[in-house]
């Protein structure tokens, strides 16, 4: 048997939970697909044989993802936030999820084609927000009310005044 994790995101999905653990495997590094475990009986949005629950890891904290049917839908409450290098680390993990069905929001938010949302949030803006320098701080932060995107140029300049 496989060690189960103490604490685990589970993510509830229409039907594509292994569509989606998949999806994760192969665009986010220390990303995987465990188990995929099938219904041993028929329940309320399956039947026996289906795809219940699939184990996976999204850039190293342990998911399980749900077919609990269409009951519950993902919303901004919960979001991955992942912290990006550079521009083009931000670029690719922003464009993967926008060009496979996602959708772009505000300050660096998006959400994937199965609604979970994601923080594609590059470690420059981080700081540029947290500095101790109040002025650059906000010159930062209202940058960043702009962008959908964060550009990190903008945000280095808005920084520098």
């Amino acid at each position: 048997m496989t060690k189960i994790a103490k604490n685990t995101i589970c993510l509830w999905y229409e039907r594509e939970a292994e569509e989606a653990a998949r999806f994760y495997a192969k665009t986010f590094p220390d990303s995987s697909v465990g188990a995929v475990h099938r219904a041993p009986g028929d329940f309320p949005s399956g039947k026996q044989g289906d795809v219940l629950t699939v184990e996976f890891t999204v850039i190293g904290i342990p998911c399980l993802g749900l077919n609990g049917g269409p009951a519950f839908k993902h919303n901004e409450a919960f979001s991955f936030q992942v912290a990006t290098e550079d521009q083009a680390e931000t670029d690719r993990y922003w464009n993967a999820i926008i060009d496979n069905g996602g959708q772009e929001s505000e300050c660096g938010w998006c959400k994937d084609k199965w609604g979970v949302s994601w923080q594609i949030t590059p470690i420059a803006l981080i700081k540029a927000y947290t500095s101790p320098d109040l002025s650059a701080a906000k010159r930062a932060f209202d940058a960043m009310m702009t962008m959908k995107k964060i550009n990190i140029a903008v945000i280095e300049a808005a920084v520098r005044g």
